[in-house]
């Protein structure tokens, strides 16, 4: 025998509290993005040595052979970054990027010039035969030759076939060009013999991306501490910082966040304190690099102090904004609710749900669409991100609708299709096991899964008659607040984005268990 629920009637400050607060969050959101934050000034804008890779142009990448740097386009490159810049730091000799040296001298520069090596052997003989022509070419305009970048990270040569390379262009190049070998700092510690090769020790220092992540705050301290600490394992060696930096955007790591405004904090507090002892260093780095975004998402794309087109990302003096565009947020805002008002049809108190919900909607989908504007690399991204918020619009306007109608006291309405609500369960549900088997280059899509996240709760809050939910339902039902709570876990508790991610988790999921639950329970009085 089928059990069919007495009508409940629950309260609707709730509801009213949850909207107000889901507008005021899209209206405080955009505010704070767009708020001046005020930020200590760099001693001079000026900078020893950056990072120098010009590929950020659409499609270009180090890994496709057919792509080539003319000389106009690196002379045009180093031209601009001559005034800011002393040095630059290039990393391979293929791709026209052997004529960097050459280039850099009649603009003033010097260059640390990098040798790539890999795990293949031809491709590192010729990449080393480059190498040395070039340096013979130009030893005047060499700061240093750094031969291998991060291959003991990747676990592609053995120390001792690295030293091999080394002591080869060691034993090749004039012996006014020092020699070295650049890895992050943990690897030089897990190698020592390394320094033996070398004539001076370049190191990666890189606050974001340690095991433990720094959060921006402590990174210039956690610098100083690992470079006297490399001082101290090392006596007699002199060590550089080859790489330095923080990204403007990308997913948070722990209380690491990846903003503009936190890179300009970071390149500033670690100019002033690079200028206090006299550090050698190389920031990381130039330009965007769009290809690294293939590697390590999107926060791999905006390490840049430029951007794509070579435009400045911040200044060096004054408050920095991290989104100049932030009314942007507030327009979409209002876009939203005067559309949820239009398609609504309601009067009165169901007239002031709609607005709210609308503004709140509109909000949320500019917050993802500017997330979009960031990780998106080609047509199918935009397509399939284009698609997911669509669906997302259409969810959260046909929920809002219903909830405009139950507060107008009008009835339910139609309810949305079981088969739709299934969907959103299973995406959340797939892209939760993503975040927490493959998360570390994953971003939090928060904007779109708020609209059916926070839509279904407040309807299944106000629905007067509970049915039990179908049993996939339930069992996804279960699985989320569990996938939720291993990425907050993950993140050691630290990252408020992933407290956000468990919310909307939880409140997809409670609704489906409070009504499994209430029916389960009344079966069981009546049985």
């Amino acid at each position: 025998m089928s059990i069919t629920p007495p009508p409940r009637s629950r309260p609707h400050w709730p509801v009213w509290l949850a909207l107000a607060l889901a507008a005021i969050a899209g209206l405080a959101g955009w505010w704070w993005m767009g708020r001046p934050v005020a930020l200590p000034d760099a001693p001079s804008s000026r900078i020893a040595c950056v990072s120098y890779a010009p590929y950020r142009r659409p499609g270009e990448t180090p890994y496709d052979a057919a792509t080539f740097i003319s000389p106009e386009r690196i002379d045009a490159d180093l031209h601009a970054l001559s005034q800011r810049f002393d040095c630059v730091r290039t990393y391979a000799q293929g791709q026209g990027l052997a004529a960097v040296p050459a280039i850099a001298r009649r603009h003033g520069m010097q260059v640390l010039m990098g040798i790539w090596l890999g795990r293949d052997l031809e491709a590192n003989a010729r990449e080393v035969a480059m190498g040395i022509a070039t340096a013979r070419a130009n030893p005047q305009a060499l700061r240093g030759v750094i031969v291998g970048n991060e291959v003991l990270l990747r676990g592609e040569l053995s120390p001792q076939a690295l030293a091999g390379y080394v002591r080869q262009v060691r034993a090749a190049v004039p012996a006014s060009v020092p020699v070295s070998y650049a890895d992050v700092w943990e690897f030089w510690l897990r190698f020592p013999q390394m320094a033996e090769a070398v004539d001076y020790l370049t190191i990666h220092i890189l606050p974001y991306w340690e095991d433990e992540p720094v959060p921006p705050e402590h990174a210039v301290r956690h610098v100083a501490e690992v470079y006297a600490r490399m001082q101290q394992a090392f006596p007699g060696k002199r060590v550089m910082i080859g790489e330095t930096g923080w990204p403007s955007a990308g997913r948070p790591r722990r209380a690491a966040r990846a903003t503009l405004v936190n890179e300009a904090r970071y390149l500033r507090q670690f100019l002033a304190y690079a200028g206090t002892v006299q550090m050698p260093y190389n920031v990381i780095e130039a330009f965007d690099q769009p290809w690294k975004r293939v590697q390590e998402g999107t926060v791999g794309g905006y390490w840049g102090i430029f951007d794509v087109h070579a435009r400045p990302k911040f200044s060096m003096t004054g408050p920095v904004v991290e989104e100049p565009r932030w009314w942007c947020g507030w327009l979409a805002g209002a876009l939203g609710a005067a559309a949820f008002a239009m398609a609504a049809r309601v009067r009165g108190r169901g007239l002031g749900a709609s607005l709210l919900a609308g503004f709140a909607t509109g909000a949320a989908l500019a917050w993802q669409g500017r997330q979009m504007v960031y990780a998106c690399r080609d047509l199918f991204e935009w397509g399939v991100s284009a698609a997911a918020c669509l669906a997302a619009l259409a969810t959260g306007a046909w929920l809002a609708r219903g909830i405009a109608r139950r507060l107008a006291g009008m009835g339910e309405g139609v309810p949305p299709p079981a088969w739709l609500r299934l969907g959103w369960l299973f995406g959340l549900a797939w892209y939760g096991l993503l975040m927490v088997f493959d998360g570390r280059y994953r971003d939090f899509p928060l904007g779109l899964f708020a609209l059916p996240c926070v839509g279904y709760a407040l309807s299944g809050w106000l629905s007067a008659k509970p049915a039990m939910p179908p049993a996939e339902h339930r069992l996804l039902a279960c699985v989320l607040p569990v996938l939720g709570t291993l990425v907050v876990v993950q993140e050691a508790g630290l990252n408020f984005t992933a407290w956000l991610w468990l919310g909307l988790n939880l409140t997809l999921a409670l609704p489906v268990l409070l009504a499994w639950h209430e029916v389960a329970g009344l079966r069981t009085q009546q049985a």
